[in-house]
């Protein structure tokens, strides 16, 4: 690993873009490799075997981009995976994902606040963790918004049914009084100017990606693997997915014109390999 080597981050799908782009923002000179599991998106559904075992061949595949650090852009894989994955790969650090709670509990008025995640993340020793430490004397209420991780896959930001999926999540947490909604998922955060629509101007949202980039800032800073500059760092994109899909996304999400590769899927969850295959070959 050295300064010039690029930050890997990974998730099911396009959430981590959201995270991508804080760590742009504030490491602009940064080299990024993104790989989005989209073969198996949402991962918020799936066994913590599972979801391991997508975690542990995905950081294998940034290892051998020559990832100097990773950052798991999944709450689920967060849950599932980062605690088996720093005792995996002891000399490869990791930044991962957790809700927000502790802010949002430290700044509520109202002492009661909602929790939008998956499934997974609800369920993790993580998310239990973060609620014992930081949540005592308040309400937390949460949802795990059935089919938001999908509509956002589609690129369906703004659409009726994705409002009709905020709107059941929501409204029964502005009836019980919240003024704080922490974003639990990395691709919530894609739809934030419509969460601020339905709660209006009195509920803080609470995006987890800025506190992420700061937290990977500090770990380079503190191994001594930050890239020197001047010049801007590449980013490239990956997916086991459809990579004329993510082109798409990647342009009506964050204004990116880069060409993705494809990945396919070999082996099963003890041993998988990937294969680099280019679009349209």
């Amino acid at each position: 690993m050295s300064q010039y080597s690029p930050i890997g981050i990974f998730d099911s799908g396009v959430g981590g873009l959201s995270v991508l782009c804080e760590i742009r923002q504030l490491l602009p000179y940064e080299p990024l490799t993104f790989v989005a599991d989209q073969a198996h998106v949402p991962y918020g559904l799936r066994s913590t075997e599972e979801v391991r075992g997508f975690a542990n061949a995905i950081t294998r595949y940034l290892l051998g981009k020559g990832a100097k650090l990773v950052v798991v852009a999944c709450n689920a894989a967060s849950a599932a995976a980062l605690h088996y994955l720093r005792q995996a790969y002891p000399e490869l650090p990791f930044v991962g994902m957790e809700p927000p709670v502790k802010p949002a509990a430290e700044q509520t008025q109202s002492r009661v606040v909602g929790v939008l995640a998956t499934p997974a993340t609800f369920q993790g020793a993580l998310y239990a963790s973060v609620l014992e430490r930081f949540a005592q004397g308040v309400t937390v209420l949460q949802h795990t918004c059935p089919g938001l991780v999908g509509q956002i896959e589609a690129g369906e930001l703004d659409s009726p049914r994705t409002r009709g999926i905020l709107e059941n999540a929501l409204n029964p947490m502005l009836d019980a009084g919240i003024d704080t909604v922490v974003l639990g998922c990395t691709h919530y955060p894609f739809v934030i100017p419509m969460i601020q629509d339905i709660t209006g101007p009195g509920v803080r949202v609470i995006d987890p990606a800025p506190a992420v980039a700061r937290q990977v800032m500090r770990v380079l800073d503190a191994k001594n693997l930050r890239h020197p500059g001047p010049q801007t760092g590449d980013v490239h994109f990956f997916t086991s997915g459809d990579a004329n899909r993510l082109q798409a996304l990647l342009w009506s999400l964050i204004r990116e014109n880069e060409i993705p590769e494809h990945l396919e899927w070999h082996g099963d969850l003890t041993s998988q390999e990937w294969r680099l295959r280019l679009i349209g070959t």
